[in-house]
């Protein structure tokens, strides 16, 4: 399959009317987050399954899919990369070379749902038998809005593991931050935390609760008992 083929099945594929919902849901405006980027209104289904019928495009085509400013075109390309990488073999070279890449486009991973779907499968995948995870850290200290949701949100793989120390020590680097799509991010991963070992969320809560934004305290108490919830909310907690 060709990346002429892949565009063009895309573009057969694209809906006016949910482009323009698109521009609105992925705040595109002046000013907002997703400002620039441009959609063709497919749904996330029928992506993902064109997308696995182009798995053998190379690296310089999906480099030219990254460097659009067609969402679309991201996405294809990042699950293009997932399948690249599910299909490696333990300790393949190619798996580097993903991860790499991966890092090398870091600032053309621009939106929300494009780090969710990826930072876990790429680099958290990549990660979870590394004791060097500098990557991780480096991110949480950029000034880049997606560096610093890619950072946290990788760490989804090394949760499912039950390795839990670089989610918290992230989250600790993240409690200052001022977007709410760091604070969403946090607050679900350490969710994520308190569904395999509640003891060490609400450690870490208690510790930080007074301090933390609104919206992450509520992400991460969401599963709660009503009562539980109120106390760390109200800060009633000692």
């Amino acid at each position: 399959m060709s990346l002429v083929k892949l565009k063009k099945e895309l573009k057969q594929n694209s809906d006016v009317e949910k482009a323009k919902t698109a521009l609105w849901f992925f705040k595109t405006g002046k000013g907002e987050y997703g400002e620039g980027q441009k959609f063709l209104g497919i749904d996330t289904p029928t992506k993902r399954k064109i997308a696995k019928k182009y798995t053998d495009l190379n690296f310089d085509d999906l480099q030219e899919l990254l460097n659009s400013n067609i969402h679309d075109y991201h996405f294809i390309a990042l699950v293009i990369l997932i399948e690249k990488y599910k299909n490696c073999k333990v300790s393949d070279v190619l798996q580097k070379k993903i991860f790499d890449f991966y890092i090398k486009n870091s600032k053309n991973i621009n939106n929300w749902d494009l780090v969710d779907i990826s930072a876990p499968n790429i680099v958290g995948r990549y990660l979870l038998d590394k004791t060097d995870r500098k990557i991780l850290y480096k991110f949480a200290q950029s000034k880049n809005l997606w560096e610093k949701r890619i950072s946290i949100i990788s760490t989804f793989a090394l949760i499912r593991e039950n390795q839990f120390t670089d989610t918290l020590k992230i989250s600790e680097i993240l409690l200052d931050d001022k977007h709410d799509l760091i604070h969403k991010a946090v607050g679900w991963m350490l969710r994520e935390v308190g569904n395999r070992d509640r003891k060490i969320e609400e450690i870490f809560l208690k510790k930080y609760c007074k301090k933390m934004p609104r919206t992450m305290l509520r992400y991460a108490t969401e599963k709660f008992s009503e009562k539980l919830r109120k106390s760390y909310l109200l800060g009633n907690i000692y």
